[in-house]
């Protein structure tokens, strides 16, 4: 029984592992540097407590949109009258574009990459999966930064940064608009061979909103913009954390469930191992020398290696320069596979298509996403 046991244990440890590589190392990470620098009262100075707190409120919000159909819904209104494979791509990787600044680049891909497919598989239009998925992740991750709530290291760099939201879509404005001319152009080159398509409303994914759900949707509009308020500094983190638990626990308890919470676990982990860093003392002096004065490049190079948002979370112990972290671990998403969780949202979900080809998607996302990350890289130098 206790070999049984042992083993089952065993077999959920590796699921989880596989499931949640970045929390597992980020855990890892933490605890290693515990040994190092010994738990005490300056733990508790580490972890960003407001972050976290509208981090699970725009989670719950979210993940409660998304179960009532609102993003399918968006989409399928969007793809009524698209009758070409350039109008179809254009729309598909638009969606992530225009939605990730409300609802996150995680959320918009897990939402929109199976829609994505669907609509491309019905339409007979399978040789544009590949790169649909590719500008889809970019368009996400880009999307996103011109927002403080588009995505979780958005949220802390803006904490840190103590800027206004108006400065902040101020600093991110260049990105957000080279971006957007730069995917509408590489869907003009990627549809080149257009045609017209016998595409109809009655393919569509199902995407109808029910009567019953409209009064829940009101519901998590207003919280959202609770929320907005909250990043705006005009309510406190917390109050407005302590609203949206109790309105969601009275009218929509089941939705629980469904948020990503290992994601405020890598957070804390990620806090904790930084915290402990940057009180050695040798460690603090080399990466003070190297990212000093060269924040942008560093946050683009260490998002390739250990992921942007343990980058944008390291880098700042080091720089005051919040913004050009910030800069930089957004166009840092992109990249490698690992450069973002969010690139390995859309990776999974292609992989699991049965004529799925491993090898093609991978190079043909990496070209693509370098195609995006040196122009943006270029101007965030130039624009210092």
């Amino acid at each position: 029984m206790e070999k049984k046991s042992s083993t089952k244990s065993k077999g959920r440890i590796a699921e989880f592992v596989k499931k949640e590589p970045v929390t597992t190392v980020s855990g890892v990470l933490a605890l290693a540097s515990m040994f190092v620098v010994r738990p005490d009262a300056e733990y508790l100075g580490y972890i960003h407590w407001s972050t976290l707190s509208i981090l699970l409120s725009l989670m719950l919000i979210t993940s409660g949109l998304k179960a009532l159909g609102v993003f399918k819904a968006i989409g399928r209104r969007m793809l009524h009258r698209a009758t070409s494979p350039r109008s179809i791509v254009m729309i598909l990787v638009g969606l992530c574009y225009v939605m990730a600044p409300f609802i996150t680049n995680d959320v918009c891909l897990i939402t929109f990459v199976p829609f994505a497919i669907y609509i491309l598989e019905i339409a007979g239009l399978r040789q544009y999966i590949i790169p649909t998925l590719a500008l889809q992740t970019v368009a996400a991750h880009m999307g996103s930064s011109i927002s403080p709530v588009g995505n979780p290291h958005n949220l802390y760099l803006y904490g840190l940064s103590g800027l206004s939201t108006g400065e902040f879509i101020a600093h991110m404005s260049p990105y957000f608009i080279a971006s957007g001319v730069l995917l509408a152009l590489s869907v003009l080159v990627i549809t080149r061979n257009n045609k017209k398509l016998s595409f109809t409303k009655t393919h569509m994914i199902g995407g109808h909103i029910k009567k019953k759900n409209r009064s829940t949707i009101i519901l998590y509009g207003i919280l959202f913009l609770l929320c907005v308020l909250a990043v705006m500094k005009i309510v406190n983190y917390y109050i407005a954390l302590a609203i949206v638990v109790m309105s969601i626990f009275i009218l929509d308890r089941r939705n629980f469930k469904n948020p990503d919470y290992c994601l405020l676990f890598t957070f804390a982990f990620l806090f904790i191992f930084v915290g402990n860093i940057g009180r050695i003392e040798v460690i603090q002096n080399f990466l003070e020398g190297i990212v000093g004065g060269n924040e942008v490049v560093a946050s683009v190079l260490a998002s390739q290696v250990i992921s942007n948002v343990p980058a944008s979370i390291l880098l700042p112990n080091f720089t005051d320069q919040y913004m050009l972290v910030c800069i930089g671990t957004d166009i840092g998403g992109l990249g490698t596979l690992i450069a973002s969780m969010a690139n390995l949202i859309s990776f999974k979900q292609y992989s699991r298509l049965e004529y799925s080809h491993i090898g093609k998607y991978i190079v043909e996302f990496t070209i693509i996403s370098i195609l995006f990350v040196v122009p943006l890289t270029g101007i965030a130098l130039v624009l210092g």
